[in-house]
């Protein structure tokens, strides 16, 4: 980040990173149904509690982790403070697009949303961070391509939502992989920077006449205050093996979560199954069956080489 960049401390195994990526998508792939406890709540209230119950979770592990020096170097160095403010700006975009498509019963359109997803990080890691796929990888990526083409064409009306949680996450992650702030330090600057806008929105919300659903039953209440560490939680494994994995695998991973979302759009929520829906699932799961193939024999050959 040139002149007053911080460390970001040390890096981890690519063994761990996958790890912590598989860990963040099996959380991210279950929120439909975490997201049922809190149906009642307007999705902007429902952000801005997110968001602030992710600041004590992430001080309890700074404070955990010794981190709070880094915190303090961060907070001093201006050009890092940029590029977090712009992607605090993006994950609550993506937040508040992603709880309105399921309260709404959008299911599919998040789901959408996330197998775009993948494609965007690999278009954005190859103009910006000029990584390559192979050739088996590439014939995985055109074969997701093509489910995903199919799944939007039923999904014309919902298909700007998609389109929004693709974007905002992809370029979101790549601000992430790229500033000089550590995982859990940059999540809660991000969270920090939103925090005046939380609190004022809150306040006005309950000065204004209708109230905060926040009270209002005990089941709801604590599902709100348990989505600070479902926030954080993540978004920290996820920064991390953005940090350790190239950008291509940590795209073609994202089409675990939306499967998760894709399943219990089908089984808890009842959305019909569609033709088009069901050629996205088959040709998707095809090309990850490929692409992690590829990987696995990668690995194996570097294995061999370096014996």
């Amino acid at each position: 980040m040139g002149d007053g960049a911080v460390s970001t401390g040390g890096e981890i195994s690519q063994r761990r990173a996958l790890l912590a990526a598989l860990g963040t998508h099996a959380i991210w792939g279950s929120l439909p149904i975490y997201l049922l406890l809190v149906h009642e709540v307007p999705p902007l209230e429902f952000v801005a509690w997110r968001t602030m119950f992710t600041l004590p979770v992430c001080f309890l592990f700074l404070i955990r982790m010794r981190q709070l020096p880094q915190l303090r170097l961060v907070l001093s160095d201006w050009r890092t403070m940029r590029v977090l403010l712009a992607s605090a700006t993006l994950i609550a975009i993506n937040w508040f697009i992603y709880v309105w498509a399921i309260q709404t019963e959008h299911v599919y359109a998040a789901s959408l949303g996330y197998y775009f997803l993948p494609l965007v990080m690999m278009l954005l890691a190859r103009v910006f961070l000029h990584e390559r796929l192979s050739r088996w990888q590439a014939v995985a990526v055109g074969l997701a391509a093509l489910g995903v083409g199919a799944l939007a064409i039923g999904a014309q009306t919902t298909l700007w939502a998609s389109m929004t949680l693709a974007v905002t996450f992809g370029v979101y992650g790549l601000l992430r992989k790229t500033v000089s702030a550590g995982p859990l330090v940059g999540l809660t600057i991000e969270a920090l920077i939103l925090l005046p806008l939380v609190i004022g929105y809150l306040t006005w919300l309950g000065l204004a006449g209708g109230g905060v659903t926040m009270g209002r039953d005990f089941v709801e209440s604590t599902a709100i205050v348990f989505s600070g560490a479902l926030t954080a939680i993540p978004l920290i494994l996820f920064a991390t093996a953005a940090r350790a994995l190239p950008y291509t695998v940590i795209g073609f991973l994202q089409f675990l979560s939306p499967t998760f979302i894709f399943l219990f759009g089908l089984t808890v929520f009842g959305e019909e199954l569609k033709p088009a829906q069901l050629v996205c699932f088959i040709l998707i799961w095809s090309a990850i069956s490929l692409f992690s193939w590829d990987l696995w024999r990668g690995s194996r050959k570097r294995a061999k080489a370096a014996a």
